[in-house]
């Protein structure tokens, strides 16, 4: 009987495992809606493009390399091991509370929620390069990416590896329950080098400093993607449990989806209050980020935090964001989706929020890891960039710009019945 209720909560573990992979992997196509109607309808079919296929070569470089450095359990030639059900029960038999860590569900699954983890980073830097950057420069930094900078930082936190055995984050108290800053603010890091080294549009900025308004092209497609994101951040947050098969997990995994929702609709209503106060106007683009904001930030603990303080917290990240994207603006760092302001800015503050509702967490462990994350993605996405930059050139020229990346990178517009008037 203890087998067969063992087998079960393996079966279920595993299962619900796969069932929240799936749902983060769906987030592909939030961040494709998402990117490809806040970019203009002349770079649309290049957006998607790059979000289609950066999913492509994450899964690949992930299974190749990546899970090897971030885990020390590569498969690529040699297969996931076939699982040794004497061995894993006598295992689970032994420990007093049954199921815990990753004894729980089967490495495939375990493979599989992580890789979708290394398209989510990746996917934040394709809409802040958007709109002038070469699309095979950007498939060359994705392998690069994925294959080995994601991978590096991701086993320094969940890997639990020293860095560069100098040092254990775990000793600092560091804790990141589903990346705010293993995912987003790596991501935030490696866009905002990228925008640096590609600069900012052609008429974005004024000579006084004063920024132009480039509208996105389908507003309905950008909410749609946000949606998209918000359901699949469930997955992303509700997975990252690990487990379910018993009491205290099932509920756990409630509140997590609980103050996943909480963060993301005081964001959304916080950036909408102060894009009221600021514009006079109910800005959708905040609104929308606001919302993402409010996920991002709950993301690095939504398990302990009451729905108050989720939503408290995701209000505040609402607010954060919209302050975030006009100061990125006035410094003349060009991102046409806000992807760094929401990833890389509020990827830090949900970071360190985490020890107000979480004892083990420490201020100094929090600052400690983000410090780290981000100068290993930054400095080294930097130096990646330079020599794309340096070889191959990481922008299209004016004229491609100027007639739009769809034409040139692409060969097919995504809206050719109006291109022509948005040139």
């Amino acid at each position: 009987m203890q087998e067969q209720i063992y087998h079960l909560q393996f079966a279920m573990d595993t299962f619900y495992f796969l069932v929240c992979g799936a749902l983060v992997m769906w987030m592909a196509a939030g961040f494709a809606m998402l990117e490809s109607g806040l970019v203009r309808a002349k770079n649309t079919t290049e957006i998607l493009t790059k979000n289609f296929v950066l999913y492509a070569i994450a899964c690949l470089m992930y299974l190749i390399c990546g899970y090897q450095f971030m885990y020390g359990g590569g498969f690529f030639l040699s297969g996931i091991e076939a699982l040794n059900v004497d061995e894993t029960l006598a295992s689970i038999a032994s420990r007093e509370n049954g199921f815990t860590g990753k004894a729980a569900y089967s490495k495939a699954a375990d493979f599989f929620f992580q890789v979708v983890f290394v398209a989510t980073a990746m996917s934040i830097v394709s809409g802040a390069v958007a709109e002038r950057m070469k699309l095979w420069a950007f498939f060359a930094f994705a392998v690069v990416m994925c294959g080995f900078l994601y991978p590096m930082e991701g086993s320094w936190t969940w890997g639990g590896q020293p860095v560069f055995g100098l040092y254990s984050l775990a000793d600092f108290g560091f804790s990141d329950f589903a990346g705010s800053g293993i995912v987003h603010l790596a991501g935030g890091a490696a866009a905002l080098a990228g925008v640096l080294l590609l600069g900012a549009r052609k008429g974005k900025y004024t000579k006084d400093g004063k920024a132009h308004a480039f509208p996105g092209s389908n507003m309905p497609l950008a909410t749609l993607g946000t949606l998209i994101l918000w359901m699949g951040w469930f997955g992303f947050n509700g997975g990252s449990m690990l487990k379910l098969a018993d009491i205290g997990n099932a509920h756990g995994v409630a509140m997590v989806f609980v103050n996943t929702n909480a963060a993301a609709v005081g964001g959304a209503l916080a950036a909408l209050a102060v894009s009221m106060v600021l514009f006079r106007k109910a800005d959708l683009t905040m609104v929308l980020n606001g919302a993402l904001a409010g996920l991002v930030a709950i993301t690095a603990e939504p398990s302990t935090p009451t729905p108050l303080q989720a939503t408290i917290f995701g209000a505040v990240a609402g607010v954060l964001v919209v302050a975030a994207i006009i100061g990125f603006d006035k410094i003349k760092i060009d991102d046409p989706v806000g992807a760094i302001s929401v990833h890389g800015v509020v990827g830090f503050f949900g970071l360190m929020i985490v020890p107000l509702t979480k004892d083990s967490a420490s201020f100094l462990g929090q600052f400690v890891g983000a410090a780290t994350i981000f100068v290993w993605i930054f400095v080294c996405s930097l130096i990646v960039w330079g020599v794309l930059k340096a070889t191959m050139g990481i922008r299209v020229s004016e004229q491609e710009e100027y007639e739009g990346v769809d034409r040139s990178e692409c060969g097919i517009e995504a809206y050719p019945e109006f291109v022509s008037t948005l040139k």
